[in-house]
């Protein structure tokens, strides 16, 4: 009796064959660039477009920290270490120079709700803490969603700074069970 099935011959030559027929599909004679959702016919302009928004979403958070922080002045000393870097992040984005990013004052605002993207801060401190780490890991989210977009440089940025909000929102909820 012949041996009938699957050898190990025929698995190896079949094996070989798929793994030839997957690197042919993933060669290119086009140089890799950035996979932009849009049709932008300058891919400088789109890349400078996605840095914009990106800024725009971290200075965003930025407000979000100090809406926070006007609302519960007793969290400055908290929130400030990770506010800054939430600054240097939309500095670093919007590719201009970080300057020292200088909490707000508890002022006359500190008495108003001041808004967020939620609506109003949290009258109890640990659940304007919670609102932040969500609006850190909404951003995080967001970052990390644009990488595929990114040029490559960008790229690494944009996980630098997710996989930063993201550290961010556990320090912010670190110890809750959320």
């Amino acid at each position: 009796m012949g041996r009938t099935g699957t050898t190990r011959r025929r698995a190896l030559l079949a094996t070989g064959a798929a793994a030839a027929a997957v690197l042919t599909g993933c060669s290119s004679d086009t140089p890799a660039g950035p996979r932009t959702a849009g049709t932008t016919a300058d891919p400088a302009e789109a890349a400078r477009a996605l840095r914009r928004r990106l800024a725009a979403r971290s200075t965003a958070l930025l407000g979000e920290y100090d809406a926070v922080t006007a609302r519960h002045p007793a969290l400055t000393a908290r929130l400030a270490p990770l506010r800054a870097a939430v600054a240097e992040h939309a500095a670093a984005l919007s590719g201009s120079p970080a300057t020292a990013p200088v909490p707000p004052r508890p002022s006359a605002t500190a008495t108003a709700p001041a808004a967020v993207a939620g609506g109003s801060v949290a009258e109890d401190p640990a659940a304007a803490l919670r609102g932040l780490a969500a609006a850190e890991r909404r951003t995080s989210a967001e970052h990390t969603a644009s990488l595929m977009d990114a040029e490559p440089e960008l790229a690494r940025l944009l996980a630098s700074v997710a996989a930063a909000g993201s550290a961010h929102a556990y320090l912010l909820t670190k110890g809750d069970a959320r």
